[in-house]
């Protein structure tokens, strides 16, 4: 049994849920004062049910900006490396992330995946698999658009715009949730994922650029 299951088993989901919501009362307090901080379009995160966040990612910070500008919890695929240091091995499960293989298809990170769906939860997902250097949107793996065509739920673009330094204008910004179209003859073959990974990665694309348009 991994790390992380042993300690979702060891402490529990109450003590899971009292540590997400001290984390997440902490940075929100302390947010503000370290960025010009604020989030738009949060209306169209579902409110119950299944639903897929998908985001441009720069840097390690992102998820925790995703999961303050969430009105749900939000949980995360993190790089299977991060569970072998304690005590992330620890912390991160109970915060809801769980570990996946970079650069491999990973059975059992989408086995997971698709029991939180299942769950009715909220997947939070970088679709280009690993940090962009420079910031521009780079090509994106077949996870996501998997997870979202055999699940069901509906996908939720996400831009996070700015720096993660003291006083910069740091922005995440929602827009509307979406599905994909069902694949030819019911199976998603790799063009068909190539296909609507692309379409995925064009509404978080057009979430930037507005965003960056308005300044």
């Amino acid at each position: 049994m991994s790390c992380w299951t042993c300690a979702a088993h060891r402490f529990g989901k109450g003590t899971d849920r009292l540590l997400y919501r001290f984390c997440l009362l902490l940075f929100r307090t302390v947010w503000p004062f370290i960025f010009r901080w604020r989030y738009l379009g949060v209306e169209h995160v579902p409110a119950s049910g299944p639903g897929l966040i998908c985001a441009n990612h720069r840097t390690w910070a992102d998820p925790v900006a995703l999961g303050l500008a969430c009105p749900r919890q939000v949980y995360f695929m993190a790089k299977s490396e991060l569970f072998r240091f304690p005590p992330l091995n620890w912390l991160l499960p109970m915060v809801g992330a769980f570990p996946v293989r970079r650069g491999e298809p990973d059975r059992a990170a989408l086995r997971h995946g698709f029991q939180l769906l299942a769950d009715g939860k909220l997947l939070g997902m970088f679709p280009e698999g690993s940090r962009s250097r420079d910031g521009r949107l780079g090509r994106a793996e077949p996870g996501a658009a998997l997870l979202a065509v055999k699940s069901g739920a509906v996908l939720v673009p996400a831009a996070i715009i700015g720096d993660y330094r003291l006083g910069s204008a740091l922005t995440v910004k929602f827009g509307r949730p979406f599905h994909l179209a069902p694949p030819p003859e019911g199976r998603p073959g790799s063009a068909w994922l190539a296909d609507q990974s692309m379409q995925v990665m064009d509404h978080i694309r057009r979430l930037m650029e507005d965003g960056e348009a308005a300044g």
